[in-house]
């Protein structure tokens, strides 16, 4: 497992949204969506299982977990360019933190970089799937529902 690029959930929030702050439009922000994506561990196609895949996203994705209440790791895939640079954000904020961090924390950085205005409702939608999927993982560690 690797470290977290910030030390909190909350830290890593507002770095990405001072990162997407630098970018004049919407064109720009795509692009380092895209190129975030690229940067993600490809998943070993071992993983690309069904009890891995989220459901409700128009692109196949698949979320892993592995790790402890104390640090939940995940590991995720899509087959889309826009959507591997969403998961990379996810992961950014929710991967290597304690389930009750990943439970406590709402991802406000969709909102803080104008996420949500932007996204098709079927990829909001998968988002949102993505993100109930991690913190059910993260509430079946900690012994709790999710939120």
């Amino acid at each position: 497992m690797t470290e977290p690029l910030e030390p909190t959930a909350a830290a890593a929030q507002e770095a990405i949204a001072d990162e997407f702050a630098l970018f004049g439009d919407w064109s720009e922000r795509y692009q380092y969506l895209i190129d975030l994506g690229k940067q993600l561990r490809p998943l070993d196609e071992a993983d690309k299982t069904e009890s891995y895949r989220i459901i409700g996203c128009q692109s196949r994705v698949w979320l892993v977990p592995s790790g402890t209440a104390e640090r939940l790791h995940f590991e995720a895939g899509s087959d889309s360019a826009i959507v591997s640079g969403l998961i990379a954000l996810v992961l950014r904020v929710y991967s290597d933190r304690p389930a009750s961090e990943i439970l406590s924390t709402e991802p406000d950085f969709i909102q803080a970089i104008g996420l949500a205005r932007h996204l098709s409702p079927t990829r909001s939608n998968g988002l949102a799937a993505m993100l109930v999927k991690l913190k059910a993982y993260a509430a079946s560690l900690a012994g709790t529902a999710p939120a």
